[in-house]
């Protein structure tokens, strides 16, 4: 009991820091904050409090990077907007008496401009990306908690423009002996080193969440539940187009939010749900819905399926693939690929599940 009390203090604490160093207004190296994972995006978000080993899932919360998940690698592809695309190398390996440690390499990259001049002249070609390369450890405390904590080190160049950073991710996870699992996780706590331009320093994509998972015993159907910004009350953002109360039909005026619409819009905007149906033991489909990503981004006479993202994961052989959609516009919805496989299973020391 005295670890959650000492890690929840520590985490809290750093978050008061963090926030307080942030000023608003907008972030460098916001490409941490995208899901990468085929299974995340397929729930809803980027962070959730599964453990059932899976690399993918300690890629974003420290606390569940265990020996279950040694010798295991991840290769995560996704096919954004506009060309461009990001993803994922991941691999993990447990030492005795240390912990377990994973190794990241974590790109985006936003494709190929052309120089022109006011003519419209193209002179040549100049490209943009984001790197990070992260190292992470957790550890077991004892059967129920376990903390763990990822620094990234973080590159990116927009043309002429580059920067470097560093951040840390610090989380800890809490297991009931009824299926219950609970994570705090402190994310993208940091800062950057260089900036792109003299004077203009930018906070991190600071994230506080609280994230809790149930697979029920006797039904093949996992839910999961994560709580965005704790350390912020109100996310809202007033976009003209698409007010948060919706449109007055007769005058075309903003309708003003006040009560408990006002207060039932900001505490859904932090929230963030996701579950999992388990067919057999080689197929699950899962899905997520996402209320903040419905209410920024959707169109207000047609919001379509904004908001809602779908999934699956397949077993085949040594190999699980799970694939995703995630929709964010009526214009598209990215596609979500992952390859995991444990390098133990083929000398049939098999021990991770999706």
């Amino acid at each position: 009991m005295k670890y959650k009390f000492i890690l929840i203090f520590i985490i809290s604490f750093l978050a008061v820091l963090q926030a307080t160093a942030q000023l608003g207004g907008r972030y460098a190296y916001t490409f941490l904050d995208q899901p990468i994972s085929a299974r995340l995006a397929a729930l809803g978000g980027n962070r959730v409090s599964i453990a059932d080993n899976d690399i993918n899932v300690a890629f974003v919360n420290p606390s569940l990077i265990s020996p279950g998940i040694n010798n295991t690698l991840a290769f995560n592809y996704v096919n954004f907007f506009a060309g461009s695309n990001f993803g994922s190398f991941n691999y993990a390996h447990t030492f005795n008496k240390v912990g377990s440690f994973m190794g990241s390499i974590q790109f985006m990259d936003y494709g190929t401009f052309d120089y022109a001049d006011e003519a419209g002249n193209v002179s040549g070609t100049f490209g943009a990306s984001d790197f990070a390369f992260n190292l992470g450890w957790g550890r077991q405390l004892d059967s129920s908690f376990s903390i763990g904590a990822t620094a990234k080190f973080i590159y990116s160049f927009y043309e002429g423009y580059n920067s470097l950073g560093m951040a840390v991710d610090v989380a800890g996870t809490y297991q009931s002996k009824t299926g219950w699992t609970m994570s705090l996780i402190a994310s993208n706590m940091g800062m950057q080193i260089t900036t792109f331009t003299a004077g203009q320093r930018s906070p991190l994509p600071f994230n506080l969440q609280y994230a809790i998972s149930k697979r029920l015993a006797h039904v093949p159907f996992r839910f999961s539940f994560v709580y965005n910004h704790i350390e912020k009350w109100d996310l809202t953002y007033f976009d003209p187009a698409n007010p948060p109360g919706g449109v007055d039909p007769i005058t075309g005026e903003p309708i003003e939010q006040s009560g408990l619409s006002k207060f039932g819009d900001q505490l859904l905007r932090h929230i963030v749900v996701g579950a999992e149906i388990y067919i057999g033991k080689n197929l699950v489909l899962r899905g997520g819905y996402n209320y903040r990503r419905r209410k920024e981004l959707s169109i207000v006479d047609k919001p379509g399926m904004v908001g809602f993202s779908w999934g699956f994961g397949v077993r085949i052989y040594k190999f699980k693939i799970n694939y995703s959609r995630s929709t964010y516009h009526l214009i598209g919805s990215p596609n979500y690929l992952s390859l995991v496989f444990d390098i133990d299973s083929f000398s049939n020391k098999e021990k991770v599940n999706f």
